[in-house]
């Protein structure tokens, strides 16, 4: 687990608004540096340039899926031991045991507080770097 200050992050998710409230949240707010892809392909082709320190996926997307794109994203050793965090309207998926079955740090609910978004992802990000 690297020691390390968080700063860069790529976050995937195919709602325009949910895009823009976390570019919001992360940068503004959060000071944060951010990437963002509409779409599983969009983020695929993304990391073949850009090494997050950690990446925010949705996982009700069209055409490639969140667990699928989350699947292909671990697939790749440069990305293995990324932190990844789910942000998702499916609140029966938050649970402890679905989080380490499919190796995420964590799960925040949609709708989110723009305002605390930031503050929960730091969070995280403090319990995986420890």
């Amino acid at each position: 687990m690297p020691n390390k200050t968080l700063n860069t992050l790529l976050y995937i998710d195919d709602d325009e608004i949910s895009r823009a409230l976390v570019k919001i949240s992360l940068e503004l707010i959060g000071g944060y540096s951010l990437n963002l892809s509409a779409s599983g392909i969009e983020a695929l082709e993304t990391l073949k340039d850009f090494s997050p320190d950690m990446i925010l996926l949705d996982l009700m997307m069209p055409n490639m899926g969140g667990i699928e794109v989350l699947k292909k994203i671990k697939m790749q050793k440069a990305f293995k031991k990324t932190p990844i965090i789910l942000i998702t309207g499916q609140s029966e998926l938050e649970s402890p045991e679905l989080s380490k079955e499919l190796a995420v740090i964590g799960i925040i609910n949609k709708p989110f507080n723009p305002i605390q978004l930031s503050e929960q992802v730091q969070k995280l990000w403090n319990e995986y770097s420890g």
